[in-house]
């Protein structure tokens, strides 16, 4: 049935000329300009006695996709009555979809009363039906699936040869010698160190936000601006209407999470579903291409490693006036494996001190508290430190070979939990299957109902997709290279930043300890000990030769009348 539409005077006079050009055309002909298509379109259209031309242009944007603005502003126009023809150069510039260019030329225009003229392709819905018109717009479709077959290859042959397929990150821009290289933007790149480094000072994303908003810093899409490099789609209008130094937490974390900091490109890591669907999906991490040392890096490898291993994983407890303490989030439980929580005695509030958030008394599963004060806590790592310090700075040899011993360590370590882990998921998932062949076979026999099977289904079915999910993420970091083993040059760095230092600063703890775990306090020879081993970033736990003349490790401290704690170094007891 026709719609109605509303006549104007002057429609059979007005003509709509659509132009369009894309990339993905890969034409190079100056036919096909847009200049030219309105030169051309404009002369046939007034030779058929059009005298109001309205001209619609998308200019860089595909064809197979009908979601173009000057597209859209044709057809509202003529939903509201403008208009009685619609000329476009061929066929492939209406569209190279086969489906929807179909519905436009044979449902929708004639619906509207609308002329279709197609100039190159001889096509005119005013000579009546045309018997090539479908088979030309099936072979424009055909046309763009070759063509995005063709740039797939030559971006999967240019991404896995190591050359950069995105744009560079801020921080960085390309090289004007060599467009496939990046090199750092000294402005950009000294606020992406700040943002590191406040990460490792203990600051959140949203005091680090807050800080370069108050200091005047522009965004990475204002800054883009600025300096007049076009980055297309990089927030749309919500992000353009904001200002220009309101800087977002997810901002943060983006940057904060970026690998290509490190010198490293990554390729792959998106991908779109078909040549009809543009939009870009995550990519599985096992799917990336990683190549390593590509370029100047802007973060050390080691620095970059210990804020992904941290950022996430700490629960920060905190007393009723917002304080929190700088050990939260480093202790856990020997026993249980749970973190413990920072709390302050109720009697005296100057007394703070940690236990196990699993604590039985606390409804949970652990026997005991693991109770240990702040105070007594600060001055055994402190002392611990500074004999690692002092290991460091007068046996440097013998220490740069524990170093990297331990680094191997705790690699090959984490490789086989790794391992473990995976086979007991795919034992579990093979387990599942089984159970799935009962379940059925009970089923058809009738010892349980259709809804008991349909219940213990979805239960399992959910159970096998978890499962499956943790499977692929475990196998991709066994099969990952052993970038995380810290040299012993690099840990010795940072040990040295430290040297002189006489108190405690969240920075030190954030790059120097990994964990630290925390035993129950036991009763030996009439006197309380309580053992702490410190897991340090990367390299694990470092036990210093007993031959060694260091700062003996004793800690003693009262933790109520009549009763004294002493520290017990690893190996003590």
């Amino acid at each position: 049935m026709k719609r109605t539409v509303t006549t104007r005077k002057g429609r059979d006079n007005t003509a709509h000329l659509y132009l369009r050009l894309s990339r993905d055309d890969n034409l190079d002909g100056e036919s096909y300009s847009i200049s030219n298509q309105k030169q051309l379109l404009t002369k046939v259209a007034k030779e058929a006695g059009y005298t109001n031309l309205i001209c619609h242009v998308d200019d860089g944007i595909s064809g197979v996709t009908m979601e173009r603005p000057g597209f859209i502003e044709m057809i509202g126009q003529i939903e509201d009555g403008i208009g009685s023809a619609v000329f476009v150069k061929d066929m492939s510039r209406l569209g190279r979809n086969y489906l929807k260019v179909g519905y436009y030329t044979e449902e929708f225009f004639p619906e509207y009363d609308i002329r279709f003229v197609a100039v190159s392709d001889a096509i005119d819905s005013a000579d009546g039906e045309n018997e090539i018109a479908p088979i030309k717009n099936l072979f424009n479709e055909w046309y763009s699936r070759d063509i995005s077959k063709k740039k797939r290859l030559s971006n999967r042959v240019r991404g896995s040869t190591g050359i950069p397929m995105g744009r560079p990150p801020y921080g960085y821009i390309l090289d004007p010698d060599d467009p496939h290289h990046w090199v750092i933007e000294p402005e950009a790149a000294e606020v992406v160190r700040r943002i590191y480094r406040m990460t490792t000072g203990g600051f959140g994303t949203e005091q680090i936000a807050k800080a370069l908003e108050d200091d005047g810093i522009l965004t990475p899409y204002f800054y883009w601006k600025a300096q007049g490099i076009n980055r297309p789609g990089s927030g749309g209008k919500a992000l353009q209407e904001r200002p220009p130094c309101k800087w977002n937490s997810s901002t943060i974390v983006k940057i904060l999470q970026t690998q290509e900091y490190c010198g490293d490109v990554i390729n792959f890591k998106t991908y779109s579903k078909s040549y009809k669907n543009k939009t870009r999906l995550e990519n599985d991490p096992e799917n990336w291409a990683v190549f390593e040392g590509v370029h100047e890096p802007i973060i050390e490898r080691a620095v970059w490693q210990q804020i992904q291993e941290k950022r996430g994983t700490r629960r920060k407890r905190k007393k009723k006036d917002g304080e929190t303490n700088m050990f939260c989030g480093l202790l856990v439980c020997a026993d249980c494996g749970h973190n413990l929580w920072y709390h302050f005695n109720q009697g005296n509030p100057e007394i703070t001190y940690f236990n196990c958030s699993n604590y039985k008394g606390n409804r949970g599963d652990c026997k005991s508290t693991h109770y240990i004060r702040v105070d007594f806590l600060e001055q055994v790592v402190m002392l611990e430190l500074r004999r690692l310090m002092r290991f460091a700075v007068h046996y440097e040899d013998e220490f740069a070979a524990l170093v990297m011993g331990h680094s191997k360590n705790v690699v090959e370590f984490d490789r086989q939990y790794k391992q473990k882990e995976m086979a007991g998921a795919i034992s579990r998932y093979d387990e599942i299957d089984r159970l799935f062949e009962r379940m059925y076979e009970d089923n058809a026999s009738s010892k349980i109902s259709d809804e008991r099977f349909y219940t213990m289904s979805k239960r399992y079915e959910s159970e096998q997709v978890e499962l499956s999910d943790k499977i692929k993420a475990l196998k991709s970091e066994i099969d990952k290279k052993d970038d995380r083993a810290m040299t012993a040059s690099m840990f010795l760095r940072i040990v040295r930043k430290y040297t002189r230092v006489k108190k405690l600063t969240q920075p030190m703890l954030n790059e120097l300890i990994g964990h630290i775990e925390v035993h129950q306090a036991e009763k030996i020879d009439g006197e309380h000990h309580q053992k702490l081993v410190i897991h340090y970033n990367c390299v694990g736990n470092i036990e210093i030769p007993k031959i060694l003349k260091l700062p003996d490790a004793d800690v003693r401290i009262q933790t109520r009348q009549g009763v004294a704690v002493r520290y017990a170094a690893q190996g003590a007891v």
